[in-house]
């Protein structure tokens, strides 16, 4: 590792110029090669910050792809504990084998607890599990002259000619993106479209912010409504909403399983009529009582964990977070458990997944990369991770059923 002693007479005046503030940190990119700004800024940084950074410097991503497509103004890397959980078997229609799940994590007892509901669900015949939906969405609004004039505009957006040319349009902007819907929303003389696409394998709100800045010259041009704003946030992203709950974002997820009473007695040492009313008063009741979105237990550990370890974007556990777990008895006694996630915001192509470490958990589950035919790994990954949240559910619940929550994280949580 260079040290500041080690730099050469360039290097060393460009740092003296970034420490005086000469040259701002956004600048190093364009004077310097990439891995000497990402090192500039560092040492400038522990200058005004009076100590060395000890960990922060030690990674092993490539800094090129990095700052060329993830960060700004990088000087490090924030490394995260990895651990894994499984085997888990899926009976999906993508996912249709046993997986070892990669959770990127600091909380202890959350692998541990994945890793006992995995168990259970694999000693059950496996998870079942299916993707309904799979759009990504972006909602621009405009301001009309007054709500005759809206409802003209809501209107003329339904119209199949309109909605064929709006589909040419975007397709001009994406080789793989299609767009599948359109939906009018008007408060007042605002209105909200909320266009709805197809993207495959990427996440895509790139993908389609682009394609829908495309479809708005197209409606400026032939009815003349003006967008107040590309986003108006009825999307809607990264933040807790009904609508999405309701319509969907992303992928629409439900994974299920039955678990014997024997097995529930034995693997998570309580019965199946105590988790169902320990469901049903915590998942449902409690969450009803308190106005959550989200009517689950954990389903955001689950989601984030798998999120940081598969280069997805953190910021939607807000989304994936608004799962709904449901327990009940079966006419045999046995318990009958399931998660519905209606906005999984996640893509095996882009955003963090070519990242070095993220690329790996991927190919740990199959999905790296664009699948064949185009969009299958991606609902592959869907299908893996709703089942995750089934096994913690299942874990943390039986947990709880059995009184064993704070127990186990006192002995793991440290």
């Amino acid at each position: 590792m260079t040290s500041r002693m080690d730099l050469n007479r360039e290097k060393k005046e460009l740092l003296e110029k970034v420490i005086s503030g000469e040259i701002s940190y956004h600048k190093l990119d364009s004077l310097t090669d990439k891995e000497t700004a990402v090192m500039l800024r560092r040492y400038s940084l522990e200058e005004v910050s009076g100590f060395d950074f000890d960990h922060i410097q030690n990674f092993s991503i490539d800094v090129e792809n990095a700052t060329k497509k993830n960060i700004e103004n990088m000087i490090g890397v924030i490394q995260v504990p990895l651990g894994v959980a499984g085997p888990l078997k899926v009976n999906g229609e993508f996912a249709n084998d046993e997986f070892r799940l990669p959770l990127a994590t600091t909380e202890g007892a959350l692998v541990a607890s994945v890793n006992r509901g995995c168990s259970a669900i694999t000693m059950s015949g496996g998870a079942n599990v299916r993707v309904f939906q799979d759009v990504m969405t972006r909602a621009p609004v405009f301001r009309l002259e007054n709500v005759i004039r809206a409802k003209e505009f809501a209107d003329w957006l339904q119209d199949p000619e309109v909605i064929a040319r709006m589909k040419a349009k975007a397709s001009e902007t994406t080789r793989f993106g299609e767009l599948v819907d359109v939906k009018s929303f008007v408060t007042g003389n605002s209105v909200y479209v909320r266009f709805s696409y197809d993207t495959k394998d990427a996440m895509g709100m790139n993908m389609v912010t682009i394609a829908t800045d495309a479809v708005l010259n197209l409606i400026k041009d032939e009815f003349g409504a003006i967008p107040i704003s590309l986003s108006g946030n009825m999307c809607i992203d990264k933040k807790p909403a009904a609508i999405n709950n309701i319509l969907g974002r992303g992928k629409t997820v439900v994974a299920d399983v039955t678990i014997s009473a024997e097995l529930v007695e034995k693997r998570l040492k309580c019965k199946p009529e105590t988790m169902v009313e320990v469901n049903y008063r915590k998942n449902l009741l409690g969450s009803a009582r308190a106005g959550s979105l989200g009517y689950n237990a954990h389903a955001a550990n689950i989601i984030a964990a798998m999120y940081i370890a598969c280069g997805q974007d953190p910021a939607h556990v807000v989304e994936g977070s608004s799962a709904i777990t449901t327990m009940e008895l079966t006419k045999y006694g046995d318990i009958y458990c399931s998660v519905t996630l209606p906005a999984m915001a996640i893509g095996t192509v882009g955003g963090g997944t070519n990242l070095g470490p993220q690329h790996e958990c991927l190919r740990i589950l199959g999905v790296n990369g664009s699948g064949t035919p185009p969009g299958s790994n991606a609902k592959k990954l869907a299908e893996i991770i709703a089942s995750a949240v089934l096994a913690g559910e299942i874990s943390l619940i039986g947990a709880q059923a059995a009184g064993h929550l704070a127990k186990a994280h006192a002995e793991l949580g440290r």
